[in-house]
């Protein structure tokens, strides 16, 4: 900062100043003061306004090892927001780095990455309510406050049916225009498998836990092992399914831990609601659901798994201390689907009534979270530690734990794990699937052996050397057309609810300024990215939830219906995007420079 002096510096003593008595230049100051009081308010007015500064932002994404097509995407915005005066830079976090970054830590200006999305869009709720902008986790990361977006969100929690697919047409008519993140494609999953060692792929999606479950073994070898290569290495490292860092889907943990409830998805999409751990459950009346638990049910330690286990879990997602810290503490997971429950009454070791205060389509995806055992993890509600760090308040020992070894209820246990190498679990022998009468997918092999390898081009080769099964990874889009099929290895494509998307940081200017987030979203050229950075393996969106509910004026049709492209074939109009940021409020400097205030 540069320091302003009235004149120079004198050394001064006794009553004189510079050959100036004291009272006398007190008597000039007060002369000085009056006459020049109109120029300092008009200073004072000129210095205290903040300038407007050329906007200069970082997109956080990941490398090409973490997600080719997320650092791809960065590149192709950051080149057409710097065609139209605005000064980019990109910055690359591994997997976890950039979870923690804009997740957890809100570090971020735009971000660009691979959304999990759902197969409910009840999913936007956690996402996008303002409640939860100052939450840590998938609970809204961007930021974004509107209150007419939360009534809209909350309408379609309260309904059922008809009245529902109305209230979330609503909702997504609004976030269409407020843009609080620019949905830019859903990709094709596209996976390797061998039908020489399994039948039944397609039965399950291999997003889900399902996918995993009641394959047929061709052999007594495959019947020995389910050898799948992943290319991710976090589930090698960490097993914690509240952790956010770690747990996109959640796919192995889902087969590690039982939910009351299963989404269960075959790989042409048909989706349905089922009982799991759950025997059954009745709506009682508009807001009471009992459920029955299957009788004599048990964790991978031989411990009962009952009702109060069931009674635990829910009160551990609502608060992960427990009720021990100055105010709540939620997980960075399954907030919103727990907040759709208001209370549990536990009537026996099988049997609770719970009481829910949503709409009973949003109830039930209530069920779907994984059940913990208590007696492991009511110890993890203290606050963590770490000697010589220092901690976020709140932060609880549930939510960082590793979580090595788990102990679940789920079809396969823990077996051992290498990081960065493998993971491996063993067949749950007492899992209530493997009953007489219970009409459910079941584990068919002794082992699943989850192996890393973090590129396609070898995760394929594994698979064509006859050394993996199927790659539990959807493969990257580049290398789909180098795939030769053949008898005994096939490609898999599944239908997909996760989406690519850049977000904004709502909380610093000028993304918090719905205008500016309209103007960026015409600048992404969908379609050619599909094309361009996908390969045609992609099919450009306007709105983030499932084909199913999406309403007909928000389909594709060749362009955004809502926010088209101001350019064409990827290069955007200069002109025309200068005139759109104008229109919406900001000016550009002589240079050609996006001026906001920041």
């Amino acid at each position: 900062m540069d320091e302003r002096r009235s004149g120079p510096d004198r050394e001064t003593d006794g009553d004189s100043a510079g050959g100036i008595s004291r009272r006398a230049a007190l008597a000039s100051a007060v002369g000085v003061t009056v006459s020049t009081s109109g120029c300092l308010r008009q200073a004072r007015s000129i210095i205290n306004r903040d300038d407007i500064e050329p906007l200069s932002l970082t997109i956080t994404t990941l490398p090409a090892d973490g997600d080719r097509e997320s650092i791809r995407l960065a590149r192709e915005i950051a080149a057409t927001l710097e065609a139209v005066g605005i000064d980019v830079s990109i910055e690359m976090r591994a997997n976890e780095e950039f979870l923690r970054a804009v997740l957890i830590n809100h570090d971020f200006d735009l971000c660009v990455g691979r959304h999990p999305g759902g197969t409910d869009p009840d999913f936007l709720y956690e996402t996008l309510h303002s409640l939860y902008a100052d939450e840590a986790g998938w609970q809204n990361p961007f930021g974004f406050t509107n209150l007419l977006v939360d009534d809209l969100l909350e309408a379609q929690r309260d309904a059922d049916g008809d009245e529902r697919r109305e209230a979330v047409t609503s909702m997504l008519e609004a976030l269409a225009i407020e843009q609080p993140f620019v949905p830019i494609c859903t990709p094709l999953e596209q996976r390797l498998v061998r039908d020489d060692r399994f039948d039944g792929w397609s039965a399950g999606h291999l997003a889900t836990r399902t996918g995993y479950l009641g394959l047929e073994p061709q052999t007594d070898d495959s019947a020995e092992q389910l050898r799948a290569v992943h290319m991710d290495a976090r589930p090698s490292q960490n097993l914690n399914p509240l952790n956010a860092e770690y747990r996109d889907r959640g796919t192995f943990t889902d087969l590690l831990y039982d939910s009351l409830a299963a989404d269960r998805i075959d790989a042409a999409g048909n989706r349905s609601l089922e009982p799991w751990l759950a025997d059954d459950w009745e709506w009682t009346d508009e807001s009471t659901l009992v459920v029955s638990l299957r009788p004599d049910c048990q964790f991978h330690d031989e411990k009962p798994l009952t009702a109060d286990d069931v009674a635990f879990t829910y009160r551990l997602l609502e608060d992960t201390a427990l009720g021990d810290s100055t105010s709540p503490t939620p997980p960075p997971r399954y907030r919103g689907r727990v907040t759709a429950i208001d209370e549990i009454d536990i009537r026996d070791e099988t049997t609770l009534e719970i009481t829910v205060v949503t709409g009973q389509e949003v109830g039930e995806q209530a069920l779907t979270v994984p059940i913990l055992p208590e007696h492991r993890w009511a110890e993890r509600a203290a606050a963590a530690t770490v000697p010589g760090v220092r901690v976020a308040q709140g932060t609880t020992d549930a939510v960082v734990t590793n979580n090595l070894p788990p102990v679940g209820s789920g079809p396969f246990q823990y077996h051992d794990h290498a990081e960065r190498e493998h993971v491996t679990f063993e067949r749950f022998d007492d899992h209530f699937t493997l009953r007489e009468g219970v009409d459910l997918p079941e584990p068919t092999v002794d082992t699943i052996r989850i192996g890393i390898d973090p590129r396609s081009t070898s995760a394929m080769q594994l698979i064509e050397a006859n050394d993996a099964d199927v790659t539990s990874s959807p493969l990257e889009s580049y290398v789909i057309d180098d795939v030769e099929e053949t008898d005994a290895v096939r490609l898999l494509e599944s239908p997909t609810w996760t989406f690519y998307l850049l977000g904004f940081n709502a909380r610093s200017a000028p993304f918090g300024n719905p205008r500016f987030r309209q103007v960026i979203a015409q600048l992404i050229d969908k379609a050619w990215l599909v094309e361009e950075v996908f390969h045609g393996y992609a099919t450009p969106v306007a709105t983030p939830v499932t084909d199913e509910w999406t309403p007909d004026d928000l389909a594709w049709d060749g362009d955004d219906p809502v926010s088209p492209f101001l350019g064409s074939g990827g290069d955007v109009d200069v002109e025309a995007a200068r005139t759109a940021f104008e229109e919406a409020g900001f000016r550009y400097d002589a240079d050609g420079n996006l001026r906001v205030r920041q």
